[in-house]
């Protein structure tokens, strides 16, 4: 099979996520889509973060009805921070049956360079860049394919404040989500 992963903090996860999982899901040739709940990323500050088993939770509850959508944990049994191309080499060892394909929002792709080993996930990993607002289509290589989603700009840093703030974030989040935030009384 060809798996899409969708790599992220989603902290929390939200529509935003979801639009652009099941876009690329639906105009490319994936049979299923992971979400890979990372529980540290290398670029970003650890501090925000809540606990990611809350996290895995959120997304667990946001894909429950959509039978292409799974949630993964593998990089909470790997070392930290997490690397794409550790994750990838990992899960290429783990299911020789499938082809790994990684998602990665235009904003990502002007730092992708900075990434570990980033010239072996091209070499052997198609690229999937789905549009940012503001964002340009200049990176160009035979294993990035660009999809054409919507511009969304949603971001968990917003919802999170609109949380604590006391904010509504109807229509941000997954009913599910949002209650779960609720019950836990997260980000607050």
């Amino acid at each position: 099979m060809n798996i899409g992963l969708f790599f992220g903090s989603f902290n929390p996860i939200h529509i935003g996520h979801m639009i652009i999982a099941e876009t690329i899901y639906d105009r490319t040739d994936l049979d299923e889509v992971w979400f890979v709940v990372s529980p540290q990323n290398p670029l970003k500050k650890r501090k925000s973060l809540i606990h990611e088993f809350d996290r895995l939770r959120m997304v667990e509850l946001a894909i429950e009805d959509n039978f292409h959508f799974r949630a993964s944990d593998v990089e909470f049994h790997m070392p930290r921070p997490s690397y794409t191309i550790d994750t990838l080499t990992y899960l290429s060892e783990q299911y020789p049956q499938h082809r790994f394909r990684i998602f990665l929002g235009s904003d990502n792709l002007s730092q992708f360079k900075k990434w570990k080993n980033y010239e072996q996930i091209l070499a052997h990993y198609q690229v999937y860049v789905y549009p940012r607002p503001g964002e340009k289509r200049e990176f160009d290589h035979p294993a990035v394919q660009w999809v054409d989603a919507p511009l969304l700009d949603i971001s968990a840093t917003f919802i999170r404040e609109s949380i604590q703030k006391g904010y509504s974030v109807k229509y941000l989040l997954p009913q599910r989500v949002e209650e779960y935030i609720q019950d836990k009384k997260l980000y607050l």
